[in-house]
């Protein structure tokens, strides 16, 4: 594999990465601002609030992602066996 080659695998790879990792990411985002601006509004300031709803919206949008995600890592799957066959 020749350098131009390697650094296509390796951006198609974070491509992936960023696919499958953003939804989490922008739910977890999204409901700790909720709830820490809830928590500034009520000035309730029990540390382990946030954890809760965080855990069970980032396990439901998971499972409404999965079988994108699924598509993305069997696509970058495929490219790699080959990527490996064709050597």
């Amino acid at each position: 594999m020749s350098g131009p080659e390697a650094i296509d695998f390796a951006r198609s790879s974070i491509y992936v990465l960023l696919e499958v990792i953003t939804p989490a990411m922008l739910t977890a985002l999204v409901v700790g601002l909720a709830i820490g601006l809830l928590q500034a509004l009520t000035q309730i300031q029990e540390a382990t609030l946030v954890f809760v709803p965080k855990i069970i919206a980032i396990f439901v949008v998971l499972l409404i992602t999965l079988p994108f995600a699924g598509a993305a890592m069997g696509g970058l799957w495929s490219d790699i066996t080959q990527r490996i066959a064709s050597y």
